[in-house]
């Protein structure tokens, strides 16, 4: 048993195995392991042990405050604690842990380079001859982690945790879906137009329905009826109730009238109701398709997905931005602490997502494109970011 823990003995047996593979030689050659020394090693401890750190405190706060808020309606609806714990706060906590990692990581940042300058460890370093750039390398590399990790969560994790949690909320807390919408016009297939104006989710029931089809420009048929009714057992099958379809072939008219007929539309409820942040609930190739989607049929209320769709990438590469913004600032040994730079810290990095809220709204209630709303407060904070890296101690 010593033997198979002794560390010496499988060092030895992976440098023979190196040693008789010249490609796993020549990639681990090339691994970033040998650009990184134990300073390094020690920096990125700090980095990610103090994210962690910040992360689960934070949000053991938070988790506390949220539950003593909906802890009445939880009881009201007689809510089972299996449900709490694991549908909602299990899926509750990696949802707002990841929404607010650029905030974990600028403090994060913030407050160990802080207590480093303090100790006199970073004059330490810079007096070895070690560039301020050279010093960045294990922040960069930290940052990195970060941002792939965050951003997989956020693109493909997290989202299904986030139905699940929703779905409690629905059942538990506050509904957030529709039952109802009006005057819903959209393009059900190619040169086809479909219209409701009225539908009711609970009876899965359109009322005042009419379906057109062109040639071109021209109307060739134009269906209407009282009523339409969705076929739960069968995708796509609709049933029309007291229907009348006009055929127009030029100067001809036919005419067809009947009780009830059965037809095949590229449609289903969930494409008539909207449900609030139903965008939060689709992984990144899922809003890809919805939007395309929804393109196609000529809607135009694609502007919180395509929002939220940009925003998981943009918020990966804030951590690198917000990562030089803190080490820039809390690189110099200063008097007083670290309260000052601490409280900089915050200000700045909740002024980002304030930033970033406030140009996703106006592109939501104005014209501005999506990507630019979403883009726009990091291509400010990397200005930030590089004049602050310009000043920092060389």
């Amino acid at each position: 048993m010593k033997k198979f823990w002794n560390t010496a003995i499988w060092k030895d047996k992976f440098e023979l195995w190196l040693k008789n593979n010249n490609w796993a030689k020549n990639l681990w050659e090339k691994m970033p392991h040998k650009y990184l020394k134990r300073l390094d090693y020690y920096i990125m401890a700090k980095f990610l042990g103090t994210y962690i750190f910040a992360i689960a405190l934070i949000i053991s706060i938070a988790v506390v405050f949220d539950f003593n808020e909906k802890m009445d309606r939880f009881m009201q609806h007689e809510a089972p604690w299996s449900a709490i714990i694991f549908d909602y706060y299990q899926n509750f906590v990696p949802y707002f842990a990841n929404l607010f990692s650029p905030l974990f990581v600028f403090i994060s940042v913030i407050f160990f380079t802080a207590k480093m300058a303090e100790n006199s460890e970073i004059i330490a370093m810079f007096s070895t001859g070690m560039s301020f750039k050279r010093m960045l390398r294990p922040y960069m590399v930290s940052a990195a982690i970060i941002s792939v990790v965050t951003f997989f969560l956020g693109a493909y994790i997290i989202p299904k945790g986030s139905v699940t949690r929703i779905n409690f909320e629905d059942k538990y807390y506050k509904e957030r879906k529709s039952s109802t919408a009006r005057n819903i016009q959209m393009q059900v297939d190619t040169n086809v137009v479909a219209y409701i104006e009225r539908y009711e989710d609970k009876r899965k029931t359109g009322y005042r329905f009419s379906l057109d089809k062109f040639d071109g420009k021209q109307l060739v048929s134009h269906m209407t009826a009282r009523s339409i009714v969705y076929d739960t057992l069968h995708a796509n099958h609709w049933s029309a109730r007291e229907y009348m379809i006009r055929e127009l072939d030029g100067d001809r008219e036919i005419i067809k009238r009947g009780n009830r007929i059965d037809t095949v539309l590229q449609l289903v409820p969930d494409d008539l109701i909207s449900m609030k942040n139903q965008q939060e609930m689709m992984t990144n190739p899922e809003l890809s398709a919805y939007i395309d989607r929804q393109r196609a049929r000529g809607l135009s209320n694609t502007k919180e997905f395509e929002i939220e769709y940009h925003k998981r990438i943009a918020m990966s590469f804030a951590s690198f931005i917000l990562t030089i913004i803190g080490a820039s600032l809390s690189s110099r040994k200063m008097k007083g602490g670290m309260g000052l730079n601490l409280g900089i810290g915050l200000g700045l990095s909740f002024s980002y997502i304030l930033f970033q809220t406030v140009s996703s709204t106006f592109s939501v209630s104005g014209s501005m494109p999506p990507i630019v709303a979403v883009w726009i407060p990091n291509v400010l904070y990397a200005f930030i970011a590089f004049f602050l890296y310009r000043r920092a101690p060389k």
